[in-house]
């Protein structure tokens, strides 16, 4: 059974092959612009960090912390701080690593740069490898998700990042409680109401008014903890049973976006761990570059579950943790 009318090309609605998407005429440019772009900040990178034989002895496996964080990231959708904001506050809370709330989310921010933005590249060229756009929904519905989304979200996590202060440790535990249920609704939908009903390829007004609320609460959580918008529209667009592509797609993309404009500010401030970001990162862009193809190999319900249970595992250990 097909799992997913992403993986039937032609169940997915889209202008005629003739007609040529102006995006796919552009990507190979983009592609390449922004990863020259990539490779430039990286080698600035280098002299931020302090790479002595001391730092490399304490964090030599951050490299696989990258390569994890970017794969659970990139096939969910849900963004490298689902991973990297739990690992790095738990070997905190051990004494592994003397970072700062604060040095935490701004490694967040800057680790995504790299693995989120490979993953953006890598699920929007594989959506434009057909004649027709395998977006999962209508090309302009896809991107009217990450336009509305990032309208929203953008602008309230730099107002957030700037005008607002509150306790780190507090909201992240209201947050992952909240993320805890929505995982838990997402495991219980893939397999039962979900589970042999046909995705969904055109998008509702009423999705359209759930993400508009959803990207008020992403855009403020996101500026805290560097994770929360790409969770919310992955999980909800899952939730709702549409393709894999468009759940995870758009995902990806908007967590790109806004890790890119959020990450100045805490360049600004100084609070970028450099030596973290230094090797997380290499780690970070070989996991975006593999996620789709480990998502689909995966298919949409296992994908959706161990989504789910990731969120709901991690969530309750944080909350355990009270960290």
């Amino acid at each position: 059974m097909i799992e997913d009318a992403v993986q039937n090309p032609a169940s997915s609605p889209a202008a005629s092959p003739s007609e040529a998407s102006p995006l796919k005429k552009a990507l190979p440019l983009i592609t390449g612009a922004v990863l020259v772009g990539l490779a430039l900040i990286y080698v600035s990178i280098w002299t931020f960090a302090d790479l002595s034989p001391e730092t490399l002895a304490q964090i030599w496996y951050f490299p696989s912390i990258g390569v994890f964080g970017a794969i659970i990231a990139n096939t969910s959708g849900t963004g490298g701080g689902v991973v990297y904001v739990p690992v790095f506050n738990v070997l905190r809370h051990e004494g592994i690593i003397d970072l700062s709330r604060e040095q935490i989310v701004a490694s967040g921010f800057a680790i995504q740069c790299f693995g989120m933005t490979m993953g953006a590249l890598t699920w929007t060229n594989n959506l434009y490898k057909t004649p027709v756009p395998q977006t999962g929904v209508r090309e302009r519905d896809f991107w009217l998700i990450v336009a509305l989304v990032m309208a929203i979200s953008g602008p309230i996590m730099l107002a957030t990042q700037r005008l607002t202060e509150f306790n780190p440790r507090d909201v992240l535990l209201w947050f992952k409680g909240f993320s805890v249920l929505l995982g838990i609704t997402l495991i219980l939908t893939t397999w039962t109401v979900n589970r042999t009903r046909p995705a969904r390829t055109e998008l509702a007004p009423i999705d359209m008014a759930v993400l508009i609320a959803l990207s008020i609460l992403g855009g403020f959580v996101t500026a805290l903890f560097s994770v929360g918008i790409g969770e919310l529209v992955a999980i909800y667009l899952f939730i709702r049973h549409y393709p894999l592509n468009t759940c995870t797609a758009t995902a990806v993309i908007i967590s790109s976006m806004t890790v890119l404009i959020g990450t100045p500010y805490h360049v600004e401030k100084g609070t970028v761990p450099w030596e973290v970001v230094a090797l997380a990162a290499p780690g970070a862009i070989l996991g975006g570059f593999l996620a789709r193809r480990i998502a689909h190999w995966l298919g949409a319900n296992r994908l959706k579950s161990l989504d789910g249970a990731w969120i709901v595992l991690s969530g309750l250990y944080l909350i355990a943790l009270n960290v």
